[in-house]
């Protein structure tokens, strides 16, 4: 029994030390692992070792440097005392000199003698002597060797000699330089993919694939805004998912959507948003992609696109900027010339829509020219559906400043979304994410620990007007005009009912203006003539201001000069609502006059409009002198505190002019929306406070952490 145990002892004892063995190997083991990368063979290896021969046997024939000596030491020293064995004659253009070995062992040829010889053409020769002139050469050797028998004279052996290397360099080198420029154009004409090899492949799509297993990480949750268009494009990919549901019921899912809106509005982050949700194959390509220098390449890669799609389906295309290559037939200034982008669209419209089976392809595309599109590329089967996605209101500007509000760490608890939403009418999703990292770096210039409600202010200032100019050099008069300039706008705007509301006014040069009143435009849906006077009349009430107090006026008036006249004329021609040309619209919505010589109304028309657009000018002109004149007092007192200050809100307005009569819109909106929640909740007669971020953070907490229990 103990013989057994101790044999089993020893099985154990010497399994552990054959494992131990094994993993000091596997420890020390410097061999690569079977799944590591191999290197890869490229050609460029082999034109690297030619040209490196090439140089090794050039530099072999190279043995050390034979010294040139003249004529007289070579007659002297060498040939009259017989110490030359032979000379070679090479091309006519030097000879070689041998001097005769035990010559050589003499002091004189102490340097000539110590010289390596070259281990591929052996000894070479001691002395090289220039040669000018073949019959002079031969004539001084004649002499020199006078009185001497045929025997006795040195052999002068004539010899023709080629430089292979340099005339294999010769022909090598430009042809070398000829295939370098070759694949470095190919290279680029294929975007850079490959060498001269690649312009097979110039034909094919460029698109980017992004299938299940790349991780798009934009989802819905990040759009923030945009509803009516979330609930479109979900449509979309809730059929990829769950077919079944939309095919019981006989419908078939679209097979195009197109996104039309603003620049900056979202309608690239909406495709990102489909990639990140969809989990099928996503092509994404730009419009521009398919137009390449070579006719017919346009064509070749929206059928190589559509082949991949194929493949993959189901799946999903997307073009941005699809206007690239979507641009109505027949409107090519290039009148008369092969228009690759037309062949382009031919080949998009067939691939669309054309004979063959594209069931499992859905193509979404983006544009903000949606006016130029072809008609034949916007019909039902192709486009089936346009999706509008519009600037965003108070409510979906609210949704976006917190989400680009998140990554701002360190954010001062007067921030409020509410009031940063107000201050942004007009302004698209990008505008609002340059705001907020504007902010972050106005803070970090200043030094702050943290991001303030003025930041804020200061980035919607620096994106509207541009960068301060404080060291910009004016003279005291000029100064004193720009004050009175704007103190006109701030005065005849507040004193206006349906002027927009004053936020506030300086005269701090700014971008290439040289001061500005900044105004909170009203978003209306629909705007009234009056309301349109009432602006128009603020607008020029700067250039009314320096004639009533100068009793001259300036180019200051430059760019409200062509605000008014652009605004008066669209009064007239586009909105019909002239006095004389009541009712009639020469607006063009459909873009079809974009290329046309013609005006739509003759020239008689041209010269009522002309007038009326004067008339309109001159009489709100009037007003705006009527105004100031019966408020001049206060209107100085106002120029003299913006000179003061530099810079004045619509509180210092109120102190001077008193309360505005009239309220504006937002006031109103607010009013209304508090009114309806009263009548939906009788007992609950506190208003809604203004939801501050650090709230809205906490409540996005709580449901994130509900969904992560779900």
């Amino acid at each position: 029994m103990e013989k057994y145990q101790l044999s089993n002892n020893k099985k154990i004892k010497m399994a552990e030390d054959n494992k131990k063995k094994t993993q000091d190997k596997k420890k020390f083991n410097t061999k690569l692992p079977s799944n590591a990368p191999k290197p890869k063979f490229s050609i460029y290896w082999v034109y690297g070792v030619i040209a490196v021969i090439f140089i090794a046997l050039n530099f072999s024939n190279m043995g050390e440097k034979v010294e040139d000596i003249g004529w007289g030491r070579f007659e002297t020293d060498m040939l009259k005392k017989d110490d030359v064995e032979k000379i070679i004659v090479v091309n006519w253009k030097y000879a070689e000199i041998y001097i005769k070995k035990d010559k050589l062992k003499e002091d004189k040829y102490k340097d000539a003698a110590n010289k390596k010889e070259n281990q591929f053409t052996g000894p070479g020769p001691q002395y090289n002597l220039p040669i000018l002139d073949v019959k002079i050469f031969s004539e001084k050797m004649d002499k020199a060797q006078e009185g001497k028998s045929e025997i006795e004279k040195v052999s002068v052996i004539p010899e023709e000699r080629k430089d292979v290397m340099g005339d294999i360099i010769s022909w090598v080198l430009p042809l070398v330089f000829l295939v370098v420029i070759w694949m470095f154009i190919m290279k680029r004409m294929t975007g850079g993919a490959g060498g001269g090899s690649q312009i097979f492949s110039i034909g094919k799509s460029k698109a980017k694939v992004f299938d299940k297993n790349a991780k798009v990480k934009v989802n819905f949750n990040d759009v923030a805004g945009l509803e009516e268009a979330k609930v479109e494009i979900r449509e979309i990919v809730d059929f990829l998912k769950k077919p079944d549901k939309y095919t019981t019921l006989g419908g078939k899912i679209p097979k195009g959507a197109l996104l039309v809106g603003p620049p900056g509005t979202g309608k690239t982050l909406l495709a990102k948003a489909v990639a990140g949700e969809a989990h099928v194959p996503f092509f994404s390509m730009s419009g521009s992609d398919f137009v390449e220098m070579f006719v017919g390449v346009g064509a070749s890669r929206v059928r190589d696109l559509f082949k991949q799609a194929k493949e993959k389906s189901p799946c999903i295309i997307f073009i941005d900027e699809i206007d690239a290559i979507g641009r109505a037939r027949g409107k090519n200034p290039n009148m008369g010339a092969n228009d690759e982008r037309e062949n382009t669209l031919n080949q998009l419209l067939t691939e669309m829509d054309g004979f063959g089976d594209n069931s499992g392809v859905i193509i979404l595309a983006a544009t903000n020219r949606v006016d130029v599109l072809d008609k034949a590329l916007l019909r039902a089967g192709r486009f089936d559906r346009q999706i509008h996605v519009e600037l965003p209101d108070i409510t979906e500007r609210r949704d976006i400043f917190r989400v680009h509000l998140k990554p701002l760490t360190k954010l001062s608890k007067e921030v409020s979304v509410d009031f940063l939403s107000k201050q942004t009418p007009g302004f698209s999703g990008a505008d609002i994410a340059n705001v907020c990292n504007e902010a972050a770096l106005i803070a970090a210039r200043k030094g702050n620990k943290e991001v303030t409600k003025q930041d804020f202010l200061d980035a919607v200032d620096r994106i509207i007007g541009g960068l301060e100019k404080r060291n910009k050099i004016m003279t005291k008069e000029e100064k004193t005009t720009i004050a009175y300039h704007e103190a006109g706008h701030a005065a005849t705007s507040w004193l206006l009912e349906h002027a927009n509301p004053l936020v506030k006014v300086t005269i701090i040069p700014r971008g290439r203006a040289l001061g500005a009143a900044w105004y909170l435009p009203e978003e209306r849906q629909i705007t009234t003539k009056e309301q349109m006077l009432d602006n128009i009349c603020s607008t020029l009430a700067g250039r009314a201001s320096e004639e009533i107090n100068f009793g001259k006026i300036s180019t200051g008036a430059l760019n409200d000069l062509e605000k008014v006249t652009k605004q008066v004329y669209a009064i007239i021609t586009y909105y019909g609502m002239s006095d004389k040309l009541k009712n009639i619209s020469y607006f063009d919505s459909t873009g079809q006059n974009e290329y046309s010589f013609q005006r739509p109304y003759s020239e008689e028309t041209a010269e009522i409009i002309d007038k009326e657009v004067a008339k309109i000018i001159d009489e709100q002109y009037e007003r705006a002198l009527k105004i100031l004149n019966d408020n001049k007092d206060n209107l100085i007192k106002l120029a003299k505190i913006l000179l003061e200050r530099e810079v004045i809100f619509a509180d210092d307005l109120k102190q001077i002019f008193g309360s505005r009569l009239w309220g504006s819109r937002n006031d109103m909106l607010e009013k209304e929306i508090e009114e309806d929640k009263l009548k939906l909740n009788p007992n609950n007669q506190t208003s809604t406070a203004t939801i501050s971020l650090e709230e809205h953070k906490k409540e996005e907490k709580d449901t994130k952490s509900e969904e992560e229990k779900v």
